[in-house]
């Protein structure tokens, strides 16, 4: 080929690179369509969502969605350079809260998706933060949890599912006299402790939202004179739960997640305090292992009994967003009852939209009358800054550490995070409006 003729295709190949970046960024596809770029966070769902999208493009003429699964802290960083995904679907947190406490997420009351959701898991969105006047995030799927126990040994046993504290102990003592032990802890992995122990013996007892809004209120000033603290409301329960430990394997300081799925598997204890993430890995040893789950009592009250739930997915569409009614269709689309009804079977979480029916897997079956009663908490564990440790502090206590140290430690964290953090000023809220 001639010097001429590699010039000219080397022009026309520079051509049309040029123009497909000029489409990219100025939001079109090459077919002409509106280009919106949709972040995706839940890493086990990745299939499924794709899928979905796949769907939506195929449906219409008009938007092209493009998924990204790079994860929250591309998303972040995203945001610092101006240039945010058009719309989110993200585990609800406080990474993820940061965007609606600065305002930086578009209003979505006006939508059906928004018209479509339950009232009270609002309180719950609320409790990470809000940005007056504006519904910023919605909940997507609801993830609940509480405790895993096998329906095979319950029976054998003539055991009922325990409804009270005392009922509880007795349990676990009967179990014990058989030789079997009541609960399989892996207390190596302190998330499990987390999320488990610590969360259900909390949320058993206190009010959480209560609680949280009087820390909040606090301020710098939480500590041992302070009406809500640490020290104060989650003595009870924490020694509740160091009760417990006496019913534990003997090796559980040094058995991980993966140790107590196949431990229990095996039917080496009765129950699990793990969420239902774990029943896809349980199966995997005992497929047909009759499971069921139920709320840890942790008072001699059954009105008291409350599931444990985290907002495993919620939608939401940036302020800095251009192609905000694209992404707001792409929205409706998602929340149409086949799709987010789908989505939520598929991960067995539990559908955050008013008609939505009650899912259908006899393992969580026992969760569903109190998410339908609105009897649910969101996790201790998961309501303060990743800069407490809380995973941490959860895990010295179940390995020995003094209760009180560690909950004052906790109170004088708060403290300090609160001491530090800015107070919005009026021009910032009203810039945010």
């Amino acid at each position: 080929m001639s010097g001429k003729w590699r010039r000219v295709r080397h022009a026309v190949a520079m051509g049309a690179l040029i123009a497909l970046s000029g489409a990219l960024l100025s939001g079109c596809s090459t077919d002409g369509r509106e280009t919106i770029r949709f972040t995706f966070s839940k890493r086990e769902a990745i299939e499924f969502m794709t899928d979905l999208v796949g769907e939506y493009n195929s449906s219409q003429d008009d938007v092209r969605v493009e998924i990204d699964t790079s994860g929250v802290d591309v998303v972040s960083a995203s945001f610092v350079r101006g240039n945010p995904p058009d719309i989110m679907l993200a585990n609800y947190n406080y990474e993820v809260a940061r965007f609606v406490q600065r305002c930086a997420l578009s209003d979505l009351s006006g939508t059906d998706a928004a018209k479509s959701t339950r009232d009270d898991l609002q309180p719950l969105m609320d409790q990470y933060g809000s940005c007056e006047g504006r519904i910023s995030a919605l909940p997507y799927s609801v993830m609940a949890a509480s405790v895993i126990y096998n329906k095979e040994i319950f029976a054998a046993q003539g055991l009922e599912v325990p409804q009270t504290w005392s009922e509880l102990l007795a349990v676990c003592d009967q179990l014990q006299d058989a030789g079997i032990t009541p609960f399989y802890a892996t207390f190596k992995d302190d998330w499990t402790i987390g999320q488990g122990w610590y969360d259900y013996a909390l949320g058993g007892q206190i009010d959480v939202i209560d609680f949280f809004d009087g820390l909040a209120a606090e301020g710098a000033e939480v500590g041992a004179d302070s009406q809500y603290s640490f020290q104060k409301d989650f003595a009870g329960p924490m020694d509740q739960m160091i009760e417990l430990k006496k019913y534990v394997n003997e090796d559980a300081a040094s058995r991980g997640y993966g140790d107590g799925n196949l431990a229990f598997a095996k039917g080496q204890a009765a129950m699990y305090l793990q969420g239902p993430w774990a029943f896809s890995e349980i199966a995997k040893t005992s497929p047909d292992l009759e499971l069921g789950t139920f709320p840890l009592p942790m008072t001699d009250d059954p009105s008291d009994l409350a599931v444990r739930v985290n907002m495993d997915l919620a939608a939401m569409i940036p302020e800095g967003s251009h192609h905000k009614d694209a992404a707001r269709d792409f929205l409706e689309f998602l929340y149409e009852p086949k799709n987010i009804e789908a989505y939520n079977a598929s991960q067995l979480g539990f559908t955050p939209t008013t008609d939505a029916p009650a899912p259908d897997d006899p393992r969580i079956e026992g969760m569903i009358q109190y998410y339908n009663d609105g009897r649910i908490y969101q996790g201790p564990s998961v309501l303060v800054p990743k800069t407490i440790p809380v995973f941490n502090y959860a895990q010295a206590i179940m390995l020995g550490a003094d209760p009180a140290s560690m909950l004052r430690t906790m109170d004088a964290d708060w403290a300090r995070v609160a001491f530090r953090a800015p107070v919005p000023s009026s021009e910032t809220k009203e810039s945010a409006k």
